[in-house]
């Protein structure tokens, strides 16, 4: 059995992701379809819109034969790092490829633009730096340090588009691995785009967006398994995760610590802790809080991942460079359960299906962050959720 994999956030699973699954299928000839997804926690520094448990049945209901959980460590930080984990895991998968949607469409020139850069390595880290130092963000830094080595043409990638960035890391992250890149061209709505009337695919960001402007599911942009169980979700719970609904909570878990203290989670630094304790006193919302914080120095994204690594206590000392020790299998359909049995001798990484059982450190604090997760909302249901991640078997659908 032949397998492909995606790398996902699927928050929520949207037509664009249909299209996605059905298109790495066809264009791989893959039987199997493996997708590497984030937990509760997003790479912008987000809680997701609804569990991964949710999120991970979406999935399974609309194409996708195997989720496997992106650890916390990965799922929440750089694009290099995200990358660099989550191509790790789908090569242990013994995925023949995997295939991301890009705004360029060409793999070709993808594999150029890193070989290009890894010849020059060392001069375009410095234009990067460069750049930052004058207060651009870093997806035009990057744009910038290659254009500084090779002058604009149709075969040059422009990585000043998000999923483009992605793409360049994740052909990054394969070199020397037996896995193949592939990319298709992204279709629709641009990654932050809001919904337009007459859109079939709309961004992730737009669904998001008009969710909770109108709380109502934007059922014309997502497949009918999405459109159920966000229903089901709302109805149950009457709310979404955002960072507004976990402000009281995030508010306690900053100025329950000192600054020292905020100081030694994962990307806390250059002295920001102190203006993060301070603001945290006098802000009444999450927005107003993150108003206060924002500079040219730093970007709302890195902003939100701090915010993420306080919320859930994940520290600096925590960052291993080490790639994932173990594969957490949140559900199946009955094929991917075939491809699994036919191939679980082969894999290197053990494949976890209940958390007990494992003694990783990775899978550890993808228990804490899960705990955290519930606690923001207010549904006292939810709550319920807190301490149940061991006990918690993949879903077969």
């Amino acid at each position: 059995m032949k397998a492909t994999g995606v790398v996902v956030e699927h928050n929520p699973f949207h037509n664009g992701h249909a299209y996605h699954v059905q298109q790495a299928r066809k264009v791989t000839g893959a039987d199997i379809v493996i997708a590497v997804m984030s937990g509760n926690f997003l790479q912008r520094g987000e809680p997701a819109l609804v569990d991964k448990w949710t999120r991970a049945k979406m999935s399974l209901s609309s194409g996708v034969d195997i989720v496997v959980e992106l650890p916390y460590r990965f799922a929440t930080a750089s694009a290099t790092e995200f990358a660099q984990g989550a191509i790790h895991l789908a090569n242990e998968l013994k995925c023949d490829s995997f295939v991301f949607g890009s705004e360029h469409g060409e793999i070709e020139d993808f594999i150029t633009t890193y070989h290009l850069i890894a010849t020059n390595r060392e001069y375009y880290n410095s234009q990067i730096k460069h750049s930052l130092s004058q207060g651009k963000s870093y997806p035009m830094a990057l744009q910038d340090a290659f254009q500084s080595l090779h002058p604009h043409s149709e075969t040059s990638v422009d990585l000043a588009q998000p999923n483009n960035i992605l793409g360049y890391h994740y052909v990054e992250a394969a070199q020397g691995k037996p896995i193949q890149p592939v990319t298709i061209q992204r279709i629709g709505a641009g990654y932050h785009d809001f919904i337009e009337e007459g859109q079939t695919i709309a961004s992730a960001t737009g669904i998001r967006h008009s969710l909770f402007k109108t709380m109502s599911i934007p059922g014309d942009h997502v497949p009918a398994a999405t459109y159920r169980l966000l229903n089901e979700w709302y109805n149950t719970y009457q709310q979404f995760a955002s960072w507004e609904q976990f402000w009281p909570t995030l508010r306690y878990a900053i100025l329950s610590k000192t600054p020292d203290q905020l100081r030694e989670h994962a990307e806390v630094t250059e002295g920001i802790e102190f203006a993060i304790h301070k603001h945290a006193k006098t802000a009444t919302s999450y927005q107003e809080f993150m108003q206060l914080l924002k500079s040219k120095r730093y970007t709302w994204t890195r902003l939100q991942r701090m915010m993420t690594h306080i919320y859930t206590g994940f520290l600096e000392s925590q960052r291993t460079k080490e790639m994932p020790d173990a594969v957490r299998l949140l559900g199946m359909t009955s094929a991917g359960q075939a491809y699994l049995n036919h191939h679980k001798k082969a894999f290197e990484l053990p494949l976890v299906s209940r958390l007990a059982s494992s003694d990783s450190l990775f899978l550890a604090h993808d228990t804490r962050s899960s705990d955290v997760y519930y606690l923001g909302y207010s549904s006292k249901q939810l709550h319920n959720q807190v301490g149940q991640e061991y006990k918690k078997l993949p879903l077969r659908i």
